[in-house]
């Protein structure tokens, strides 16, 4: 995978996403706040990192969460989708996704801890002092 390649920003309202190719894999970075508003551009955004993650043989996607100050339950829940997708892959397709987190921000602690016991053998998260 090429470090050079990368997708355009994806805004809506107060949100905004790139996704950007790294030598393992892709780096999902989310910004803002993420709301009913864009439940639908999160949802086409997850599918195309898979669709991206898959195609390419990924082994791992990163989200970089740092900067997102809030994220709604239909939000959560693509994700929810996307790791779903992931597990369905045979065992040799499947891939890593490493979330990164504010250790400051108390909702990310709680959902991403529920994510990972979702799919323990897929997600690990690292928190980080902004």
């Amino acid at each position: 995978m090429s470090a050079a390649s990368s997708s355009p920003p994806v805004p809506a309202a107060e949100w905004s996403a790139t996704v950007s190719d790294e030598s393992s894999g892709l780096l999902l970075k989310l910004t803002g706040t993420a709301d009913l508003r864009v439940t639908e551009q999160v949802e086409k955004l997850l599918e195309d990192v898979h669709r991206r993650a898959s195609s390419s043989g990924a082994s791992e996607v990163r989200v970089d969460l740092r900067e997102l100050e809030f994220m709604n339950s239909s939000c959560f829940k693509s994700f929810v989708t996307w790791i779903s997708r992931v597990q369905q892959l045979p065992g040799e397709s499947q891939y890593k996704i490493r979330f990164i987190s504010s250790s400051s921000v108390l909702w990310q602690r709680r959902s991403l801890h529920a994510l990972s016991c979702f799919a323990a053998d897929l997600i690990s998260i690292e928190s980080m002092k902004n």
